[in-house]
C-alpha cells in the first residue's frame, strides 16, 4: 500500500516567474478579528470597537492588517513550504492598499520572484516569494515579499 504525504515544493521544484494560486480562500469573521487583536495585545479601536469604527470613513471595524498578513502567508504554506521550509528569512515591501472587513474572503497567489542556491548551506536555497491577497471582488488588499530558506530535493 502506498502512502502520500502532503508537502510543499522543494527549492529545485520552484521556477522563477511561476504564480501559484492557493485554494481555498479564507472568509474572515468578526471573531477572527477580535481574537487575533486580543492575542496580539492590539487594542486599536479601529479593529475592536464597532461604535468607534462607525465614526470613521470606513464606518465599520477594519480587519487587523497583521491578521491579513499572517493569513496571506499561511494560505501559501500547504502549497509551497509545508515540510520544505528551513527558515523564513524576512518579509519586506508589505502594503495594504485596500481594507479587509469581516465577511470578506481573502484569496492568495504567490509568484516566485527569484531563487539562488545558498553559498553557506549545501543542499539549500534562498527563494524570494511575492504574495498577493485579494478580496472576493478581486481588489488587492495586501502584498508582501517573503524570503525563505528552502530544502532541495533529497538525493
Amino acid at each position: 500500500m502506498s502512502t502520500v504525504t502532503q508537502r510543499g515544493l522543494y527549492y529545485d521544484e520552484l521556477e522563477e516567474g511561476v504564480t501559484y494560486q492557493h485554494t481555498p480562500g479564507r472568509t474572515v469573521s468578526d471573531a477572527d478579528n477580535t481574537l487575533f487583536s486580543a492575542l496580539t495585545m492590539n487594542p486599536q479601536a479601529l479593529h475592536v470597537d464597532a461604535a468607534y469604527a462607525a465614526t470613521t470613513e470606513f464606518e465599520r471595524p477594519l480587519v487587523n492588517s497583521m491578521w491579513t498578513l499572517s493569513t496571506m502567508v499561511g494560505l501559501s504554506v500547504g502549497h509551497l513550504t509545508q515540510g520544505t521550509l528551513i527558515a523564513q528569512l524576512g518579509l519586506s515591501d508589505i502594503e495594504f492598499p485596500h481594507p479587509l472587513f469581516a465577511g470578506d474572503t481573502l484569496s492568495v497567489s504567490t509568484t516566485v520572484v527569484s531563487k539562488r542556491e545558498s553559498k553557506s548551506r549545501p543542499g539549500q536555497g534562498i527563494v524570494v516569494l511575492a504574495h498577493t491577497g485579494v478580496n472576493q471582488d478581486g481588489t488587492v488588499v495586501a502584498r508582501a515579499t517573503r524570503t525563505a530558506l528552502m530544502k532541495m530535493s533529497p538525493a
